[in-house]
């Protein structure tokens, strides 16, 4: 690879998901010039757009995390964007149940964990409230968010994308990186697709989902972590919709277990679930159902045999193994890679959306 006939470019962000179009947004606004790329067809067709579509309000995550200070700060930055750009979305709250003993002692570390990161609008109620709330719901006690809602994604990217442009910034499809290098006169990337090109940027952001440990490692970036694919199925449900709000039981390993959630349609899907899984699969086993109706007739009894179908299945973008403890987002700057003027962003799961904006702002502070 060599610098000769390189086009020389100030910022490129590379992948055109939520946080991707986010940062880019961010930095076009700073008055920087920026390229995004992206190496499928169409933005926002991975991690993006294979999530529950959740605006999340951070009582899951630990004291002084990065998931924790972004979500708290993303989902008041989301909500207002959303308004400004005229982007749907519905704050209709979330029901975080327990059905047992156990899982009601569960409830007290999520309240408390809430309260430590400043989340607002998260109280408990009485198992009566949350009947009288949802009379298809079956609990002992639970969990009220209010500042927990859904949005339509895509409108969202569009809209990102929409900013992007009209400050100048341009997003190229068809445009993934093969190869490079950073060193002190700028990254040196090399793209492949349809029209190859040779870049040399000032600043490059690594938004690229599950490919950004190994973009890490083949930019030759330090203290890449090692990645994990974790698998989410969705199942979507015929029928009645049993709920008018969000329920979710308590947090399960690698998740938050099998919840309830709708779209902007008020359509009602249940997931995801925890797969661990070696390569990019996106086919929803129906067999993996079976456990679904366990799980979900612990909060909802009456769900009926038969009324589950296979949705679609999404992928965690996971830097930790499936016996490890949950890892925050990880973002290096040249501190802890040694290359001027890259930000690598890994481990970007839930509560990724809600927390891009906020994400945002933090990466154009370290390319500034």
């Amino acid at each position: 690879m060599t610098e000769a006939g390189a086009e020389r470019i100030d910022c490129a962000v590379i992948g055109a998901g939520v946080v991707g179009l986010a940062v880019a947004r961010a930095l076009a606004l700073a008055g920087r010039e920026v390229l995004v790329l992206e190496a499928a067809n169409a933005i926002g067709g991975g991690i993006s757009s294979r999530n529950s579509e959740v605006i999340h309000a951070g009582m899951y995550y630990p004291a002084g995390s990065l998931k924790a200070r972004l979500c708290v700060r993303g989902n008041r930055l989301l909500r207002d964007f959303a308004t400004d750009h005229g982007v749907s979305f519905s704050m209709c709250g979330k029901l975080i149940v327990a059905t047992d003993d156990a899982e009601e002692a569960k409830l007290a570390d999520i309240l408390a964990k809430g309260q430590v990161n400043g989340v607002t609008g998260l109280s408990a109620i009485p198992a009566a409230q949350a009947r009288e709330m949802e009379p298809n719901l079956s609990c002992q006690a639970a969990l009220f968010s209010a500042d927990t809602g859904i949005i339509d994604v895509h409108g969202l990217m569009l809209s990102l994308q929409g900013v992007v442009e009209a400050q100048g910034g341009t997003v190229v499809l068809h445009a993934p990186v093969v190869g490079g290098r950073a060193d002190a006169d700028g990254v040196l990337l090399q793209v492949g697709g349809a029209e190859p090109m040779t870049l040399l940027a000032k600043n490059v952001v690594l938004a690229a989902g599950l490919n950004a440990c190994a973009l890490g490692r083949s930019l030759g970036l330090a203290k890449v972590p090692q990645d994990y694919l974790c698998k989410g199925n969705y199942f979507t449900l015929t029928g009645k919709m049993p709920f008018s709000r969000l329920v979710y039981p308590v947090p399960v390993a690698a998740g938050l277990g099998v919840h309830y959630t709708l779209d902007m349609a008020g359509r009602g899907r249940f997931g995801p679930d925890v797969e661990w899984v070696e390569a990019e699969d996106y086919k929803v086993d129906a067999r993996r159902g079976d456990q679904f109706y366990a799980a979900i007739r612990r909060y909802w009894p009456g769900l009926a045999d038969g009324a589950l179908e296979p949705g679609y299945a999404g992928i965690r973008p996971k830097i930790s193994g499936p016996a490890e403890t949950a890892a925050d987002f990880t973002v290096h700057g040249p501190d802890q890679h040694g290359a001027p003027g890259v930000v690598a962003l890994y481990g970007i799961e839930s509560p990724g959306l809600t927390s891009a904006l906020a994400l945002a702002e933090m990466v154009k502070e370290m390319t500034a």
